[in-house]
């Protein structure tokens, strides 16, 4: 049980230890690209240069009260009387054209 012990301080303790090591690369450089690759790469890049020339522009937000919002608030305009439209009610409350 002791010898457990001792492990687990030793690995909570070489933890931050390793995460200050250097990352070595070993391989410098790895295997170089045939003509062919290059080539295949290049034609591949200007296909994809050419499809993002075919995308349309962004269109305009689609926010149906955009335009509320950047307004200002309109005058309320001036009611003639409203006694003379004002439809009458009979006395079961209902409205009588």
């Amino acid at each position: 049980m002791k010898l457990f012990r001792m492990a687990a301080v030793l690995a909570v303790l070489a933890g931050p230890a390793y995460a200050q090591m250097p990352n070595l690369n070993l391989l410098q450089e790895g295997p170089g690209k045939t003509p062919e690759e290059k080539a295949a790469d290049a034609e591949r890049d200007k296909a994809y240069k050419e499809t993002l020339k075919k995308i349309p522009d962004a269109k305009a937000s689609n926010d149906p009260w955009g335009g509320m919002r950047s307004d200002p608030p309109k005058q309320p305009t001036p009611k003639a009387s409203t006694a003379t439209n004002a439809p009458k009610k009979t006395k079961a409350g209902t409205a009588a054209n």
